[in-house]
């Protein structure tokens, strides 16, 4: 037979060595990754950064952020480069996973699951990158803006049309001064948020191939969908309605493109069962019910 499992019977202990290799080969990738990601951290943070130094800069501000304990700074580092040390690794991670895993699959299994295996980082990285130079911005204006939002509000109502403030009163004044940690965290949830919804394709998609979903009935809890979108963009992302907005909008889209990828799974294995002989339709189902029930038409 042409698709037959891999010939690898072999015994626990040799399945154990194995997976010890594959890893060890991942640990040491993914600190080769680290050490190599640690001597760029700099331009790195700097990188991520930019969002908020776009949003200062917009208003007349030095784009600059401080770090409030002497350790903060090397541990922000020391965290970028894991994450961007795993992102160096991953091809290796994956390809030793693969190595691992492969042997017990069909070949078919293989030549199906293969394609989203390499779909995911790249869905990712679509997400991450939308995240950073689409939302992430957006926010970041909006956050920082706020300060003023509210003593402009407050004129409004009183009906001034200028506040200037004199730097010699006594009034109280808020004024941002970014945190280095802080301001990397919200960068970092907007990117893994954001990258971790764009593989909605990807995860219906195999659920399809798997028959636990289908597109009819993903079509039929649309209106569910939306309700659950809607909860996710709102734990996911800061309580500011934009960020929140961008986010359902770009899930839903997603959700509707999962669905064309589903019913295109399923068009495959019917045209691949028509082709065997071993589809049948519904009106040959309901046929043969009928006949069964009220029996040979004399």
């Amino acid at each position: 037979m042409s698709d037959e499992i891999d010939d690898s019977s072999a015994p626990l202990i040799e399945h154990l060595a194995e997976l010890r290799t594959r890893l060890i080969w991942s640990v040491v990738a993914f600190m080769v990754g680290v050490v190599l990601c640690f001597t760029i951290a700099e331009p790195l943070l700097n990188f991520l950064a930019e969002p908020i130094a776009q949003a200062m800069e917009a208003r007349g501000e030095s784009p600059q952020l401080i770090f409030t304990a002497p350790q903060e700074k090397f541990f922000v580092l020391i965290r970028i480069s894991m994450i961007g040390g795993f992102g160096l690794a991953f091809p290796v991670i994956a390809h030793q996973l693969w190595r691992f895993v492969a042997p017990g699959l069909y070949k078919s299994e293989k030549n199906a699951f293969l394609p989203f295996v390499i779909a995911s980082p790249v869905l990712f990285l679509m997400g991450a990158a939308f995240a950073h130079y689409i939302v992430t911005p957006m926010a970041m204006t909006f956050f920082i803006s706020f300060s003023d939002a509210i003593p402009a509000l407050a004129s409004m109502v009183a009906g001034q049309e200028n506040v200037v403030v004199d730097p010699n009163t006594s009034e109280i004044r808020t004024v941002f001064l970014g945190s280095v940690r802080e301001s990397l965290d919200l960068s970092l949830k907007f990117i893994f948020a954001f990258g971790l919804c764009f593989q909605l394709p990807v995860l219906l998609t195999l659920m399809g191939k798997a028959g636990l979903v289908s597109a009819e009935g993903l079509m039929n809890v649309r209106k569910y969908a939306v309700v659950a979108i809607l909860v996710l963009a709102a734990v996911v992302t800061p309580p500011d309605v934009i960020s929140q907005v961008v986010l359902f909008v770009v899930v839903y889209g997603l959700y509707e493109v999962s669905i064309q990828l589903v019913r295109y799974v399923e068009r495959k294995r019917e045209a691949e069962l028509r082709a065997q002989g071993l589809w049948v339709d519904d009106d040959e189902d309901d046929t043969d019910e009928t006949t069964a029930k009220d029996g040979p038409t004399p």
